[in-house]
């Protein structure tokens, strides 16, 4: 009897493959910067690192669900240079679903809150590019919508480069 079972739990546990596993959910945390490169709107187009400078420090943790599904919540306060005077422009509340696509391509449907007033939502597609073992390195291209605060509705193109550990 005793042998049955030895046999059973040897047999059971060689078909598993214990490295490949993954507890879900899963708990993630990353930190990168982001430039918005053009912001069009119906009054004006502006570039940064041309009419100004401006800059994103996207912090946030991502729960996988599965391989396939999680959220995330991301902080980015934005600071503005702009005529040589240089401040913290605003803080985004960025709470979003996350889905994997494959081929380690993430596509984030993000939700957009701002101190500034403006709202709106965020697509985030996402390619890591280094996986190592105990991070990531990853390059996103953000493409915020905004509305509110009795200024036009605006669309940016953005990228974003960072780590997840």
């Amino acid at each position: 009897m005793y042998l049955k079972l030895t046999f059973f739990f040897a047999v059971l546990l060689s078909s598993i493959n214990i490295s490949a596993q993954t507890t879900y959910p899963k708990i993630t945390g990353y930190f990168g910067i982001m430039h918005p490169i053009v912001t069009f709107s119906s009054d004006e187009t502006t570039v940064n690192f041309r009419d100004y400078y401006a800059v994103g420090f996207p912090t946030g943790i991502n729960i996988w669900k599965s391989q396939k599904i999680g959220f995330s919540f991301e902080m980015v306060p934005n600071i503005k240079d702009d005529n040589g005077t240089d401040k913290v422009t605003n803080l985004l509340f960025h709470p979003g679903v996350l889905v994997a696509l494959g081929n380690g391509y993430t596509f984030a449907g993000r939700a957009a809150f701002e101190t500034s007033g403006r709202y709106g939502f965020t697509p985030v597609f996402n390619k890591t590019v280094f996986k190592r073992s105990s991070c990531s390195y990853y390059a996103a291209v953000p493409l915020p919508v905004r509305f509110g605060n009795d200024h036009p509705a605006t669309f940016t193109i953005g990228f974003q480069f960072g780590i997840a550990f």
